[in-house]
């Protein structure tokens, strides 16, 4: 088979695959995905606020007080409680509320999360951006605090 051509068998996988819009409307459909105002509530009352977003985006944007800095590839691990590597605050009963820069990512971390045994996983809508539009509160990073 030359270079291009495509076989019946690679033609039968490729029809099986989901685009990335139809996975991140599937994980959002078992979510009770939380605005910016409903997150900090769920923080205050003992919920879990989790932020995914790269160091890079952290150190340019700052922080959301009190939230616990997991990224993302290390996530499972750190909170499904079947993990030796998962932290201390995990318990399947809380909310815990994924954040990402801008709702995407965090979407589909919590329908995996939720899968792994956490039900009251979910993510924020509009994400670490939106938290700061609407005036919540951030800290400022020290980019040399860092190494």
């Amino acid at each position: 088979m030359a270079l291009g051509e495509s076989s019946s068998c690679q033609a039968t996988v490729t029809s099986s695959y989901r685009s990335v819009d139809e996975l991140l409307s599937a994980a959002r459909d078992g979510l009770r995905r939380l605005s910016p105002a409903d997150a900090a509530v769920a923080t205050r009352e003992g919920g879990l606020l989790i932020d995914i977003r790269p160091t890079a985006l952290r150190q340019r944007d700052g922080d959301i007080p009190g939230a616990i800095v997991i990224e993302r590839n290390v996530l499972e691990w750190r909170l499904a409680p079947s993990s030796v590597h998962r932290i201390p605050q995990v318990d399947a009963r809380k909310t815990v509320v994924i954040v990402c820069d801008e709702g995407y990512a965090s979407s589909l971390a919590a329908a995996t999360l939720q899968q792994l045994g956490l039900p009251g996983a979910t993510d924020m809508i509009g994400g670490f951006q939106a938290w700061k539009r609407d005036g919540l509160p951030t800290t400022s990073r020290d980019p040399t605090s860092e190494h």
